[in-house]
């Protein structure tokens, strides 16, 4: 195992400073640069994101997901139990959570420490560079530790990926906003308007009734002399009920779990849903989740992961993780229905039946 390599870099505060769609496009030219890449905007952003409700429980919806499926690991079609141990511990847990955040982020780093248990902490992302394999020592430069070799570092990208994230923020910031017209119109037309009239020349008169209005509350109120003529334009007749707003943020929160689920129905509910509607839902984001299953067992079973765990005395050399089938009795009992015919008309293998219906070999 190599030395650890956290301690060296000068990690930095996350910008929390105001964002909008400006702050995501320039972000977005700086980490697309072709001489001089940069994501650290770009992840700054991700964060500061990361904090609206909606996009933090689709996101762990989509990790839950997998998290909660039952992994284990095989040799020659059969279980090893001597690493359930290692998949039943937060570390193991950890790593399959970094993964999947890979999707989110389009990047990701682990650092393993040293050691005869596994410990990993997760590499900031601002620090690592893909296009010239380096984890830089601060997060806007380029000098740093070269990882390609490094037998204790995983890296997890596909080149150019800016992750899911990338198209949930233009929705975030937007939704931001919104929700910020919506709480000025609730401020403003939430409560009655009071309006008080006065003789311009009577200033005893208007200075009583400006007391009378500080000492009442403070709903919105004015004072205009009897003379004027005055009007409020409050597009109350279009928007009495701030519907206008509700309608808009319920459209970007939807957009954001097609984004991210593949769906809404799973997450959001429309009056117009109807069993149908939620059950072919429900399958499509089925089949996202199946996706992310095939994704994660492909990074667990990679020649880097399988390295690492062979430096902590594990015996992975030519087994792999696998995770368990999940038993859907109503698509099961119509495949057992078909796969039945079949088998009176053409010869189906053993293993066929063990592989569909998740039965363990004996």
């Amino acid at each position: 195992m190599e030395k650890i390599i956290l301690n060296e870099l000068n990690v930095r505060s996350i910008d929390r400073n105001r964002k909008d769609i400006n702050t995501w496009r320039n972000a977005l030219s700086a980490a697309e640069s072709m001489h001089h890449p940069n994501r650290t905007r770009l992840y700054d952003l991700y964060e500061d994101i990361l904090l609206d409700g909606h996009l933090t429980g689709v996101v762990a919806k989509k990790i839950n997901a997998v998290l909660n499926k039952e992994i284990y690991f095989e040799k020659g079609g059969k279980k090893v139990h001597k690493l359930d141990g290692l998949i039943a511990s937060m570390a193991f847990r950890e790593v399959i959570k970094t993964i999947l955040e890979t999707l989110l982020w389009g990047l990701s780093g682990l650092e393993f420490v040293p050691g005869t248990e596994l410990i990993c902490n997760s590499i900031p992302r601002k620090h690592i560079k893909p296009e010239s394999r380096v984890i830089a020592y601060e997060q806007n430069g380029q000098e740093g530790i070269h990882y390609a070799d490094l037998r204790n570092v995983w890296v997890m990208e596909t080149p150019g990926d800016m992750g899911l994230l990338l198209r949930c923020a233009p929705y975030c910031l937007y939704k931001r906003s919104g929700l910020a017209d919506w709480a000025q119109f609730i401020e403003l037309f939430g409560q009655p308007v009071r309006v008080i009239k006065y003789d311009s020349y009577d200033e005893q008169t208007k200075e009583e009734l400006r007391k009378v209005l500080e000492d009442s509350g403070s709903s919105l109120s004015m004072m205009i002399p009897r003379q004027a003529d005055f009007e409020i334009k409050d597009g109350k007749q279009a928007n009495s009920d701030g519907g206008l707003q509700l309608s808009f943020i319920k459209a970007l929160n939807e957009e954001i779990s097609v984004t991210v689920l593949g769906n809404t129905e799973t997450t959001n509910s429309s009056r117009s849903a109807g069993y149908a509607q939620s059950k072919i839902h429900q399958e499509q984001q089925y089949e996202i989740t199946k996706a992310d299953i095939a994704y994660t067992t492909a990074m667990l079973n990679t020649p880097a992961f399988m390295r690492i765990l062979q430096s902590y005395g594990y015996e992975v050399a030519g087994g792999r993780f696998v995770f368990a089938k999940d038993t859907d009795i109503e698509y099961l009992h119509k495949r057992m229905t078909i796969d039945k015919g079949l088998a009176g008309i053409v010869g189906i293998p053993d293993s066929y039946w063990y592989d569909t219906y998740g039965i363990p070999q004996a």
